[in-house]
């Protein structure tokens, strides 16, 4: 161990978390009207207006959010390509499911239908040998729209064996000022760290750097094996003061780079609510701030933590800029699912800048809109810039993705009626074409993969994969008042999950049942 802060008791390997919030005002509770209300200059409460009295941190929700503007169709004729990066998120699901438990309908922006397919695990192919994952298709009726085709992609990444796993390079970043005195939050910050520590190998270098009013090193160059002086640490902190993330993710960077592993995992884990206020605060700064800090080879994970205060745009932007994915923790189930169960799935990535291109074949289908991913879209020129980021891709990930599709059997119209374009034919019989784009994560050059779709993916009844991804992307849609959400209902979801053969034996997907059947009845309740 190398350096040890006086205040706590840690040693072993390294490693940095960092968490971060979002930014769409979700709006506030009512003012607090002072019991002892004062008038003004009146004798009577008819003619004078209450003294208003604000009590900080108590009565408002500065819960923030950054605003979607959802996918459109698209004609073939004319926009022939979709492009966009992967994406392995899961935090809107969970904080969904955070406020549907508590009684509330989730704000709309919070409902990312691509993070909500990606929560899950599907039963999808395994990668043949020297391939980093598999990609899958199939093809059925849409649910919600009789004049579409719904498809699904599924991509099932590599899992590394314990035994195949590189030492870990681990800086936990941990957010320790005042907004964070909650029992939802750094109480849970520390529970999730402990668990965390149970999954530490003897090589493993694990550094603790928190910050509040200013930041603070608490343990350098820990190994894994000294487990016990390391909880030590994390069960001795206590929160209080301003937050000055930036110049924590600074420190944390610079010890990542201290102690970088060339044939490691090297990764910064950032926890927070994310509600930034000394230093750099606004989201394009701090996204410029991982931007050049992740230059140095090192990843970025954050988990967010916390209600009424969370900065969800903040958090999201910072893991999608630093080469990492972002979670959010509601509870121990989620910390222990996030930090213990897909430990390997989170923080030890088999594949970097991963890209996604369809090209459709207009001799077969004349429209498509992407469900999701709606800010990871990208120029179509930019799918083989190596210098445009892609998504990051764990051992053991799956990511989904799903389309609807307009056959030129269709009778929808999509708009593509123009002189030129409109006759132009294919020979090819495939309906599409899906290239992915990937580099190594210790490379800076991409390699590429096709995978065509014929019309073997086309199935007459759906899958159980299908018919669970489908019922997200309804609920999602009825979340969000999707104005493509057609014929979608709660019933429809419910009776599509409970079609679901295996749906009794998934912990996950029964938990999902049982909550749209929840906010199926908070639907109805407001409505009334």
């Amino acid at each position: 161990m190398k350096k040890r802060s006086s205040f706590f008791k840690v040693s072993a390997g390294m490693l940095i978390f960092a968490i971060s919030a979002p930014v769409l005002f979700t709006g506030c509770r009512a003012p607090h009207y002072n019991s002892g209300a004062v008038y003004d200059g009146a004798k009577t409460a008819e003619n004078a207006a209450p003294y208003v009295s604000y009590e900080p941190n108590v009565n408002y929700n500065t819960e923030e959010y950054n605003a979607i503007k959802e996918s459109s169709f698209h004609a073939v004729a004319t926009s022939p390509l979709s492009t966009f990066a992967a994406d392995v998120d899961t935090a809107s699901y969970a904080n969904i499911r955070r406020f549907i438990n508590s009684g509330e309908l989730p704000p709309a922006d919070s409902v990312r239908i691509e993070e909500m397919l990606n929560y899950f695990r599907y039963d999808y192919p395994q990668p043949k040998d020297g391939e980093p994952f598999s990609v899958s298709t199939e093809i059925s009726a849409c649910p919600w729209n009789p004049d579409t085709k719904l498809m699904m992609i599924g991509m099932q990444a590599k899992k590394v064996e314990e035994s195949e796993k590189k030492p870990s390079n681990l800086v936990f970043l941990i957010d320790v000022s005042g907004s964070m005195d909650e029992p939802d939050k750094l109480p849970l910050v520390k529970n999730a760290f402990l668990l965390l520590c149970e999954e530490l190998k003897e090589n493993d270098t694990i550094s603790i750097v928190t910050y509040a009013g200013y930041d603070q090193v608490v343990l350098e160059g820990a190994r894994g094996s000294d487990s016990k002086e390391i909880m030590s640490a994390i069960e001795d902190l206590e929160a209080a003061g301003s937050t000055a993330g930036s110049d924590g993710i600074k420190t944390a960077y610079k010890i990542a780079k201290k102690y970088f592993k060339s044939d490691g995992n090297n990764r910064v884990i950032l926890a927070t609510d994310g509600d930034l206020n000394v230093g750099i605060t606004s989201e394009g700064e701090l996204t410029r701030l991982i931007k050049k800090e992740k230059e140095s080879g090192v990843f970025l994970s954050v988990l967010g933590f916390g209600t009424e205060n969370i900065k969800d745009n903040k958090m999201e932007a910072l893991a999608d800029n630093g080469n990492g994915n972002y979670s959010y923790i509601d509870s121990r189930f989620e910390a222990k699912k996030v930090l213990s169960e897909e430990l390997g799935a989170n923080f030890f990535t088999v594949a970097k800048d991963v890209k996604f291109q369809l090209e459709f074949n207009p001799k077969f289908i004349k429209g498509y809109r992407l469900l999701g991913y709606e800010n990871r879209i990208m120029d179509d020129e930019d799918f083989k810039d190596d210098t445009k980021d892609g998504g990051e891709v764990g051992s053991g990930h799956r990511v989904t993705v799903l389309y609807e599709i307009v056959d030129t059997d269709s009778p929808m119209d999509i708009g593509s009626d123009l002189k030129y374009q409109s006759s132009s034919v294919t020979e090819s019989n495939d309906l599409l074409n899906i290239a992915v784009r990937y580099k190594e994560p210790d490379s800076e050059t991409s390699q590429e993969l096709n995978y065509p779709v014929t019309t073997e993916s086309i199935k007459p009844e759906m899958s159980d994969n299908m018919k669970f991804a489908s019922a997200i992307a309804e609920t999602g849609m009825l979340l969000r008042d999707s104005e493509y959400k057609g014929s979608s209902s709660y019933e429809s979801a419910l009776s599509l999950l409970n079609s679901v053969s295996d749906i009794k034996d998934d912990t996950s997907k029964l938990e999902f049942l049982l909550l749209v059947d929840k906010v199926s009845d908070l639907e109805k309740m407001s409505n009334k």
